[in-house]
């Protein structure tokens, strides 16, 4: 089962109107020239017929040019301007490892166009996480940033919990447990994976809100059950949590890993996992999820929802469980409060290349650790499933 199918945020990612709940993905483009011309004026004499030669029938129907542009600036900003530009396409495309095209022989601006797609359409092809540059013109010179952007898709990232302390109970299962308690003890302390128990999380104020909604409800045959099922998301998460908060599963990490036997199937998915949280923990110590997240700049005067962005942690956190009445609840009020926003956070990197430092940073990290998330939450809403 592919879990990132099964749960998720609305039908897709951005925009979107009152009247549906689809969020169209936006593109990264590149900022052009304003492609304008001048008209022209018509002469009072006749002009003289020009015939076309024969052969040439149709022949402008095979040519492509390139946009007329317009520029009021001086010989000497427009030279000023080229050199910046080539100077800092020369360092982008070194950073990226892009061979660009030789433009320098066309005339300006037509060159600079020209080199702008090429970089563009070389970057796409060689960076999975592109999402764009843009040229930046200020009172002193020219120069390139570039964006790249982890696409975190639609999917709810939540580590259901409830699996966990159940196959903690399973002699059959213990020492796989042990193992994934290590593994969410990582992403609690060094990843800093939202924990629904605690109070500034998103989560803990949902769970708050369905409590409220169920001891206000009229009581109905339902009502004991999801009473029940609200006490046992808070007592098996604050059981759970003391686990992890335990940072000697850290240290007793690696030696789980080589004592590990793997029994079957389900044991080498979470010995899989278990490695690749360690090799994340060895390569990046203290690295966070959010260590990438891009800077909000809300405006306080404008309280529009479609301008409002939905939150990494939002969408990231331990979660008591990923069945059962409690969470198609939860999740139902998850979605019609995310169809309500224009754009959701995602890890994003932006570079500078105007002779500065250029930051090596990549999204490494962040891409492996989604891959990592959605792994481990498929095996624990599987675990149930396994056993039966």
């Amino acid at each position: 089962m592919n879990y990132a199918t099964q749960h998720h945020i609305g039908n897709n990612q951005y925009t979107r109107t009152k009247t549906t709940t689809a969020i169209a993905p936006t593109v990264g483009r590149v900022r052009q020239f304003d492609a304008k011309t001048k008209g022209c004026k018509p002469s009072a004499e006749r002009q003289t017929e020009i015939r076309t030669n024969s052969n040439a029938t149709n022949g402008i129907l095979k040519c492509t040019f390139l946009p007329k542009l317009k520029t009021a600036q001086s010989v000497q900003a427009c030279q000023k301007m080229v050199r910046d530009f080539y100077k800092s396409l020369s360092q982008l495309a070194e950073h990226y490892s892009i061979e660009p095209m030789q433009t320098k022989d066309f005339e300006f601006p037509y060159n600079i166009t020209l080199a702008m797609w090429d970089m563009e359409t070389k970057a796409k092809r060689t960076n999975i996480n592109w999402e764009g540059f843009k040229l930046i013109q200020d009172s002193t010179k020219t120069y390139f940033t570039s964006e790249e952007r982890y696409n975190t898709g639609t999917t709810l990232y939540y580590i259901p919990i409830v699996p966990l302390f159940q196959m903690l109970k399973d002699p059959k299962r213990k020492k796989t447990a042990q193992l994934l308690v290590s593994v969410c003890s990582y992403l609690y302390h060094i990843s800093q994976i939202p924990y629904y128990r605690q109070e500034e999380s998103y989560l803990y104020w949902l769970y708050e809100m369905m409590t409220d909604w169920v001891e206000q409800d009229e009581e109905t045959a339902e009502t004991e059950t999801n009473k029940r099922e609200l006490r046992n998301a808070e007592y098996i998460g604050d059981k759970i949590e003391k686990k992890l908060f335990n940072r000697i599963n850290l240290k007793v990490f690696e030696q789980r890993l080589n004592r590990f036997k793997i029994a079957d199937a389900f044991d080498n998915g979470c010995w899989q996992v278990a490695c690749n949280a360690f090799d994340l923990f060895t390569e990046y110590p203290n690295a966070s999820i959010f260590r990438n997240a891009p800077i909000s700049e809300e405006d306080p005067y404008n309280d529009d929802d479609e301008n409002e962005i939905i939150g990494m942690e939002k969408y990231i956190s331990f979660i008591a469980d990923t069945k059962g009445w409690l969470y198609e609840n939860l999740s139902d009020t998850i979605n019609n409060e995310f169809n309500e926003y224009g754009a959701m956070e995602k890890p994003t990197i932006s570079k500078r290349f105007d002779g500065s430092e250029i930051p090596t940073t990549n999204l490494d990290f962040e891409s492996r650790l989604f891959g990592l998330l959605n792994d481990l939450s498929g095996l624990l809403y599987e675990y149930k499933t396994i056993e039966k």
